[in-house]
């Protein structure tokens, strides 16, 4: 019989039969957990955390939701996803009664792509509130809801990271509160009681200064008190010897684009790759065009332009760029061309 792991080790929550209540188990005792990130920018791995870093968030989230034990939470994705567990832990803590169908909730926690297809078929959601969370929530997005009757309430944060920063949609993003950010050359660095201890295993992208800061990479901007985020630092193209931060590129044609705005690198025979952008609205392709030839250097142009109805998405929710990059590349799919 094998012998009982040691009391410090870190508790995988995800193999257990009800994640929720070994989360609280593990705080009971005293226990670090061990979470899986998505994955989207880089391979899986588990992310270790007290369980006091997210249980000292509780309080704000409250209040910031208007939540109580009447409150009636529904969160269709997967438990897997750390948004959608720390959801989960939030509402039990509260003893709030997670719904599993959406004209019960008074509550929602869905990412922008869920949203869409909310909206899309006609899901009933008037009057609650919903949390976007997972992915970028655009301003056109938000106000789309917000016609609908929906309360929206957007936050950026990172599995490592938690909470840095919540709004009502991409562009009133202010920090959460006890988070400081700060943003050298590009790049955000987050300080806060939210932040994880590491990784179990594999190494990942965080990086710690001697003052306590901490990044994954992403990357953005600051307007006091507003933040703003481009995106991942890690997700680049070499085009003709140059790299080239997708994140800059998006984060410059994103204000003139209704729907969303995508770029990934597909190969091309003398320069490597190439960018290519990928918009859901094609009448905002003339604006985008335009901009990106006055705003952006020559490598950071993209060089071929496309419109797809539907981004493919990760099991998360989040758009999936090599699915898409591997469907530019070959032809496949309902991508068409845009000139």
């Amino acid at each position: 019989m094998a012998s009982r792991p040691p009391r410090s080790d870190p508790v995988d929550v995800l193999a257990a039969a009800d994640p929720v209540a070994a989360f609280f188990e593990a705080h009971a005792r005293g226990r670090r957990v061990a979470l899986c990130t998505s994955g989207t920018s880089a391979a899986r791995r588990s992310v270790l955390r007290t369980t006091d870093s997210w249980v000292s968030s509780f309080p704000h989230v409250t209040s910031l939701m208007s939540m109580d034990a009447a409150s009636r939470v529904w969160v269709p994705g997967p438990v897997s996803s750390s948004m959608n567990l720390f959801a989960s832990v939030h509402a039990r803590s509260l003893r709030a009664r997670l719904v599993h169908r959406p004209e019960l909730a008074t509550h929602a926690h869905l990412t922008p792509s869920a949203l869409v297809r909310a909206l899309d078929h006609g899901t009933e959601l008037r009057g609650a509130h919903v949390v976007v969370a997972g992915d970028r929530l655009s301003r056109s997005l938000f106000e789309r809801a917000a016609v609908g009757g929906i309360r929206v309430s957007h936050y950026y944060g990172a599995a490592e990271l938690s909470f840095v920063a919540w709004g009502s949609h991409d562009t009133d993003l202010q920090p959460f509160p006890q988070v400081e950010v700060v943003v050298r050359d590009g790049v955000l660095w987050v300080r806060s009681p939210y932040v994880c201890e590491g990784y179990v295993g594999l190494p990942g992208a965080l990086q710690t200064d001697r003052d306590g800061f901490v990044t994954v990479g992403d990357r953005g901007w600051s307007t006091d008190p507003h933040l703003f985020v481009s995106g991942r630092g890690t997700a680049v193209v070499t085009t003709g010897g140059a790299t080239v931060q997708v994140a800059d590129v998006e984060g410059v044609l994103r204000p003139v684009v209704e729907g969303e705005v995508v770029v990934v690198g597909v190969p091309h025979q003398e320069l490597g790759e190439v960018l290519a952008a990928v918009v859901t609205d094609a009448l905002s392709f003339p604006r985008a065009r335009a901009l990106a030839r006055d705003a952006l250097t020559p490598a950071q142009q993209p060089r071929l332009w496309f419109e797809v109805r539907h981004l493919p998405l990760t099991t998360a929710g989040k758009v999936d760029r090599s699915a898409l990059a591997g469907k530019l590349a070959s032809g496949e799919g309902s991508a068409r061309r845009l000139t």
